[in-house]
């Protein structure tokens, strides 16, 4: 039986991304939100859809256009030059049970493979902690608990997500690397939410590469 292939962004058949959505994931200046997370789009239009098809439709080739976008944002902060590893936050066990794979940790491969690093995974979520998918922006603020490995210490972390809102996830699981004894951590998803009322961003737009402290 043959399979089409169509495009995450807008289903016509043909590549996993067409031509005319990678211009929309593209040509927005590159900004960094009151979350201090490193993004490379807004969860909005073209970009929503595409990562959504990657989270809920199995499109696991577009993990990979996803991950060039972020790389190309990471260079372009100058946040990568001093890093070791590449991580993701995981994503609960039922979610990945559920879904046969974590989207952050296929993000997070194509982000390691791009930046010749090595993609480890260093975090454990703890417990019952709830996936945010499907939470109000006040339940996210609400951080799910990680447990880091401890081979991190002394060393520099990327940890990569896909979606971010209030940034509670990337925080705690910076957090937990911390504590480990990482000598710095930098946070990036692919794309930031939106603010209730805003087309576009998250609360005010800070200038590129002037991250709020936690």
């Amino acid at each position: 039986m043959m399979f089409e292939t169509r495009c995450a962004g807008c289903e016509r058949p043909g590549a996993a991304i067409c031509t005319t959505c990678r211009i929309a994931l593209v040509g927005r200046l590159p900004q960094t939100y009151e979350h201090g997370v490193i993004t490379a789009v807004s969860f909005a239009g073209r970009a929503r859809d595409v990562v959504l098809s990657l989270k809920y439709r199995n499109r696991r080739q577009v993990a990979r256009h996803l991950g060039s976008l972020l790389v190309n944002r990471l260079v372009e902060s100058g946040r990568y030059a001093d890093l070791e590893s590449v991580t993701w936050a995981p994503t609960s066990a039922k979610r990945r049970r559920h879904r046969g794979f974590d989207q952050g940790e296929e993000i997070a491969r194509t982000v390691a493979r791009q930046l010749g690093l090595p993609c480890r995974r260093l975090l454990d979520r703890r417990g019952g902690a709830l996936a945010q998918t499907g939470l109000s922006r006040a339940e996210r603020l609400v951080a799910p608990e990680f447990a880091a490995r401890p081979d991190v210490a002394g060393t520099s972390v990327l940890v990569v997500d896909d979606v971010v809102t209030t940034g509670a996830t990337l925080h705690a699981a910076r957090d937990a690397l911390l504590q480990q004894g990482a000598r710095d951590v930098v946070l990036a998803a692919v794309a930031s939410t939106p603010a209730p009322g805003s087309s576009r961003s998250r609360g005010k737009v800070l200038p590129f590469g002037q991250l709020t402290a936690a």
